[in-house]
């Protein structure tokens, strides 16, 4: 029986996509380029308990001074979502958004891999560029969010 890396890495390959895996650790490590900018993801395993985590990351850090903006505009973008959700470090001002999925007594199938991973692309770089606009150019994050969504409404309404 394959491992759930086993999965994840031959989704990868399948798709054409280049990676690099982690030494010692079940993470690939992959470039994204969407519409509104680039960032880094990774795909981790966790074997033990049967879970898939994929992660976007923005290359910046939040600077200090713009972290409590920064949650403020991601509490607000969460709000609603139902896959994922962004997360912040408040120590470093690292960003990321984070989807998952727990297998355990079932299988992790390739189209479960593609789902995680296609919502999570879109909804990083949906709101990257609000994002970066309040970490980087003093946006307020309600302003910020509300050009996000105003066309569309919050993620999971039609």
């Amino acid at each position: 029986m394959a491992t759930l890396f086993d999965v994840v890495k031959d989704y990868f390959e399948a798709g054409g996509w280049n990676f690099d895996v982690l030494p010692d650790r079940p993470v690939l490590r992959l470039g994204f380029r969407g519409e509104r900018g680039e960032w880094v993801c990774f795909a981790q395993t966790r074997e033990d308990q049967q879970q898939f985590v994929f992660y976007s990351r923005p290359t910046q850090q939040v600077p200090e001074n713009r972290r409590s903006a920064v949650n403020e505009f991601i509490t607000r973008a969460n709000y609603g979502s139902i896959i994922g959700n962004f997360e912040i470090d408040l120590n470093d001002g690292e960003v990321r958004y984070k989807t998952s999925i727990d297998v355990e007594g079932g299988e992790l199938t390739s189209q479960m891999v593609h789902n995680l991973v296609g919502t999570n692309v879109r909804m990083m770089d949906r709101y990257l560029g609000g994002l970066l606009s309040v970490a980087l150019e003093d946006k307020d994050p309600f302003e910020a969010l509300a050009e996000i969504e105003r066309p569309h409404g919050p993620p999971g309404e039609a």
